[in-house]
């Protein structure tokens, strides 16, 4: 189940400031600093959960945002008044990435000096990205550089735990999009993470058409989830 995933995930190896609430088979996991957020993960049935979701947020505070499998976090703002779901979102994973598709070669890990140019690089092409050089929990950043040595696509190790790897921050330049640079990175990128960890994740938009063609291309299963926030009900919305 994509649920147990994500607890498996948010529970980051049990490093400092991670908590766990158990009822039963309701799991919530709260960890600071999870992909740029406080999480409460969750898992379970609705009911028990949405008891444990209010004691947890009741002792970590209103800057945790719960996430899950889509269908659960809804049952648990409905049962919790002061949760409102702020993003609906794509979890992306797999155990082995399809063959064929393109050519890695000329990809590998990125010198910690070449991050300047990673941070360039997002400026263009994804400026709202959740990793970025030098954030907590983001390790390492793969990239390939074109026949003129420009970096043209990137990706990074962030957030990854045992048993899940997780892959982030993935752009192509875009004046070299369309030349299967992206596909390439995510492909070393997934498959460096899968021979660590064993499985490989992400993060994507539903409404990212042409990211989530290349995802399932590499072999990547969809499951919807779902972010909620402490809030007013009429206050405007955003993303988990």
């Amino acid at each position: 189940m994509t649920a147990d995933r994500i607890i498996t995930w948010a529970m980051q190896g049990m490093r400092d400031g991670v908590r766990i609430w158990r009822d039963g088979d309701a799991v919530a996991v709260g960890t600071p600093a999870l992909f740029r957020r406080d999480r409460l993960a969750v898992s379970g049935p609705a009911a028990p959960l949405a008891a444990l979701v209010e004691t947890a947020l009741t002792e970590l505070g209103p800057t945790y945002r719960v996430l899950g499998e889509l269908r659960l976090v809804e049952q648990v703002v409905a049962a919790v008044s002061h949760l409102e779901v702020s993003g609906r979102f794509g979890w992306m994973d797999a155990l082995a990435v399809a063959e064929g598709g393109a050519d890695t070669a000329k990809v590998r890990w990125l010198d910690p000096a070449e991050y300047d140019e990673v941070d360039a690089l997002l400026d263009a092409a994804f400026p709202t990205s959740y990793a970025r050089p030098g954030y907590a929990g983001v390790t390492r950043w793969s990239g390939l550089r074109d026949d003129t040595g420009t970096l043209v696509a990137v990706a990074a190790d962030a957030w990854s735990a045992p048993g899940i790897g997780f892959m982030s921050g993935v752009a192509t330049h875009p004046v070299a999009r369309g030349n299967g640079y992206g596909e390439a990175v995510c492909r070393f990128t997934l498959r460096e993470l899968i021979a660590e960890h064993g499985r490989a994740a992400l993060s994507v938009d539903g409404d990212n058409d042409a990211a989530i063609r290349v995802y399932q291309k590499l072999g990547l299963t969809w499951g919807d989830i779902a972010v909620a926030r402490v809030g007013e009900r009429d206050a405007p919305l955003t993303e988990g």
